[in-house]
């Protein structure tokens, strides 16, 4: 998850919202799209000035994001 070539994150930008980019379509909106049964090509063709490449960063950049939480449960 080292590579911010797609990801920009800016206090000034978006609320500082990891975003897509140079763009202000936030990686949330990106997901949230995906995960309403928006599929890759819906959400590319609803915004053309996005690329493949820059859903498949968001993804794994989610991926990692989940992966690497730790949440504690307390036990009873």
């Amino acid at each position: 998850m080292e590579n911010f070539d797609r990801i920009a994150i800016d206090p000034k930008i978006c609320l500082g919202q990891p975003r897509i980019r140079n763009m202000r379509i936030t990686v949330g909106f990106v997901i949230k799209m995906l995960a309403s049964t928006k599929s890759i090509e819906a959400v590319l063709e609803a915004y053309p000035e996005l690329e493949a490449e820059d859903i498949e960063k968001v993804l794994e950049d989610a991926a990692w994001a989940v992966y690497d939480r730790t949440v504690n449960i307390p036990t009873a």
